[in-house]
Formats: structure tokens, C-alpha cells, sequence
């Protein structure tokens, strides 16, 4: 499990039940089975907001099936998901990314033939606005701004009409946290972001 565990919350209220908050992430007994190999051997695991969690452990310790796990990638074998109190096992990528989870890769995935500015724009626009064959998307300034600032907030701003294959592989790995910020999400979660990055 990963130096890639990580919280940033717009700051919602806290959902309490019983008189005590409820994590933003817990995973009870969580299990996945690949055939004889067990990846994942009854995960409990909690996360609260405002809450910053690591994950470490060698290259096949099950860092990255966690996350898979966690995202809707790959459904466990056994065990349960609770994003604020409720279940999302198994559910679908799309519908947990929807519910506020988002998540960077450990090998950079982005789309190359667009700007920077374009890939940020994509996933702000995939929280806000429905898509339209005939709206032109500098209309939707709301997008435009909310992109601007995460590309801001990684110091990505000033390439954002760049495309992102000619950004060097540090950039490429940062502006995968920007895509991830501008879904505006509860829980962010990095895969290795640092990998191949300079201290700096």
C-alpha cells in the first residue's frame, strides 16, 4: 500500500450519525482474489476528513489494487466500501467518481493531444455541465475558472495552452493532481504522484 493515499476536502459538513462523525472512507475486511493469489487479506482502513493517509509498502505489497478496489477499477472479492456511511462496493468507476472520489495513476494518463488547460477543463466540466453538441464550452466560464485554479494551484497555469505531450513527465505527473482537483472531489487519492518528479 502507497506514499499515495491523500485527502483534500472543500470542507462539508461533517456527516454525523449517533452523535460521532462518519470516516469519509472506510473499508471493512476488504479481500481481492486473483485466482490462488490473495492481493488484498481483510483491509480495515479509515480515512477522516481533513484526515492525510500514506500507504506504503514494496512494489506487489497490493498498493495500487487497493486504490483500483477503492475506485471502482476492481470489484473485491469480499469485504465492504463505505464512502460517508454508505456502501460502494462494486459499484462502477463513473458512478464513484460521480459520488466524489478521485483518484491519480501510477503510470500518467492523460489525453496528450489536448491543451493543459483542456484536460482540467474536461473533468471540471464532466461535474458541472451536461454535454452539448452545440454550446461552445467558453461559455461555460464557471469551467473555465474552476480549471484555471487548479492549474493555478500545481503552478500549471502559465502552460495552459500548451498541449500536455510536450509538457516534461514531472509536468505530466502534476497536471494529472490538477485533472483530479478540478472534479472538485471529498477524497483525492494518489497513486506513487511523486514518481519520477524532482525534490523540487
Amino acid at each position: 500500500m502507497t506514499t499515495e493515499a491523500s485527502l483534500d476536502v472543500p470542507s462539508p459538513a461533517e456527516t454525523v450519525r449517533g452523535g460521532a462523525a462518519v470516516p469519509v472512507l472506510r473499508t471493512e475486511d476488504l479481500t481481492i482474489r486473483f485466482g490462488g493469489l490473495t492481493a488484498l487479506n481483510k483491509v480495515n482502513f479509515e480515512v477522516r476528513r481533513e484526515e492525510i493517509r500514506a500507504i506504503i509498502g514494496p512494489n506487489g505489497a497490493g498498493k495500487s489494487t487497493f486504490f483500483n478496489c477503492l475506485t471502482g477499477v476492481l470489484r473485491p472479492t469480499s469485504g465492504r466500501i463505505l464512502f460517508n456511511g454508505a456502501e460502494i462496493t462494486g459499484l462502477p468507476s463513473d458512478r464513484i467518481s460521480q459520488k466524489g472520489i478521485a483518484r491519480s495513476y501510477q503510470i500518467t494518463n492523460l489525453l496528450p493531444n489536448a491543451t493543459v488547460l483542456e484536460n482540467a477543463r474536461i473533468a471540471a466540466q464532466s461535474r458541472r455541465h451536461r454535454w452539448s453538441m452545440v454550446t461552445h464550452y467558453r461559455s461555460y466560464r464557471d469551467i473555465i475558472e474552476k480549471s484555471e485554479r487548479a492549474l493555478s494551484a500545481v503552478g500549471l497555469l502559465s502552460k495552459a495552452y500548451e498541449l500536455a505531450a510536450n509538457l516534461s513527465h514531472g509536468e505530466q505527473r502534476t497536471l494529472e493532481i490538477a485533472v483530479a482537483m478540478a472534479t472538485e472531489p471529498q477524497l483525492l487519492c494518489l497513486d506513487e504522484p511523486t514518481a519520477g518528479m524532482s525534490a523540487a
